[in-house]
């Protein structure tokens, strides 16, 4: 009698995922370098270039761009922590950036012309208001935005998925509404509405005080905010608290099974995350040289989450190069090519009035066709292909 033989189906290997780990040496060389070269460029050779060359890099790559893209990766870490590490959609990070902005406007100007405090600020000692040194309004600005994280995050961390990303869009809508309309608050001027609060101090460095112009100065000290936030990132990821986040992030039941404190760990994550934007909101302050209610509106944080899902959801280089594509086109890329295409034609077409219809079209195709994003973490893009894989079986049968 013959015994049947039974064949087993090799799986294919197209469909096998290999993933391997950054090599977080290599990126943060890179990192040096680029940042290093770049500052070398518009600070030493741009205005030996020939007329043409410095033109195109005026109109394409202005100094202006580089720095606010700066600004743009430190609040994109930011969100990347709450919602690349720990899974929590957030729709209101705005919220945060606003609130840091304007500590710069409270601490760094004569906003508050009553009083006459001075703390480490090159302001004139005869000047009214509250003149605190840069450094120092990094640091509250960004405590405060971490206690409001706290505030925040404590009622409304108990939800998940939807009802979360909701209370969050509605946090994100009210803060700036609040100084929007915060003129007269009970008869006190919160912050001077829409008028905003213009100027703010410049940076003092070195006993240098740092003007509009002195951009390369400002570049420097972006780069070292930037730094910074990608250092406590992959510190903590590396962490107990950081693996805790991911835990959340792929299962939430299990993770709280096997002992993770979930509340603890996602009001981490959200007083990180706001702390991070804290930072940002305190250096655009500076950036622009003011604080105006109008600037933080909800697309802001739609366009942080396309930085974030268009690098790479977890992997912070990933979510680099994605603040810093998407800042550029929004800020320089789209007018200067409809410039240069309403030149040619003869049109008159706004094409930055089109940046979300841009910016939504990325989001659509990443979660389509690449959902991991251009560099994914390694582990996120496991689980997705796991996941892709396993249905394409059940559809199969």
């Amino acid at each position: 009698m013959k015994i049947p033989t039974i064949k087993f189906k090799k799986e294919s290997k197209s469909k096998k995922v290999i993933t391997k780990g950054f090599d977080q040496g290599k990126w943060i060389r890179g990192f040096t370098i680029g940042a290093v070269a770049i500052w070398i460029f518009y600070a030493l050779i741009v205005d030996l270039l020939p007329y043409a060359v410095a033109s195109f890099f005026q109109k394409w790559l202005p100094a202006t761009t580089v720095n606010e893209s700066l600004v743009w990766v430190i609040c994109a870490l930011g969100l990347n922590i709450v919602v690349g590490y720990a899974g929590l959609l957030d729709l209101g990070f705005v919220a945060f950036w606003a609130i840091g902005g304007y500590c710069a406007g409270w601490f760094m100007s004569d906003f508050f012309h009553q009083v006459n405090i001075h703390l480490g600020s090159m302001a004139p000692a005869d000047q009214p208001g509250i003149h605190i040194s840069f450094w120092a309004v990094l640091i509250i600005g960004a405590l405060i935005c971490a206690a409001f994280g706290v505030i925040i995050g404590a009622p409304t961390l108990r939800l998940k998925s939807d009802y979360l990303a909701l209370v969050t869009l509605g946090f994100g809508e009210i803060i700036p509404q609040v100084f929007y309309n915060g003129e007269n608050i009970g008869g006190f001027n919160l912050s001077n509405g829409s008028k905003g609060i213009s100027p703010v101090d410049n940076i003092g460095l070195f006993g240098k005080k740092l003007g509009p112009f002195d951009l390369d100065w400002k570049y420097l000290i972006f780069v070292c905010l930037a730094a910074l936030m990608v250092f406590i990132s992959l510190r903590i990821r590396s962490g107990r608290l950081g693996r805790a986040w991911l835990a959340i992030r792929e299962d939430e039941l299990a993770a709280s099974m096997m002992g993770v404190p979930l509340m603890r760990s996602k009001l981490a994550a959200y007083a990180v995350g706001a702390f991070s934007g804290g930072i940002g909101g305190v250096a655009f302050a500076t950036h622009v040289n003011g604080v105006f209610a109008d600037r933080f509106s909800f697309s802001i944080s739609i366009i942080l989450l396309a930085m974030v899902v268009l690098g790479g959801m977890g992997n912070v280089w990933g979510v680099i190069v994605g603040a810093l594509a998407i800042s550029w086109v929004n800020s320089t890329g789209l007018p200067a090519f409809g410039e240069t295409v309403n030149s040619a034609l003869g049109t008159n077409i706004n094409f930055p009035s089109y940046n979300f219809l841009l910016f939504g079209g990325i989001l659509v195709f990443m979660m389509l066709y690449k959902r991991e994003g251009l560099l994914p973490e390694s582990r996120l893009k496991q689980i997705l292909h796991e996941a892709d894989d396993s249905t394409s079986n059940i559809g199969g049968h």
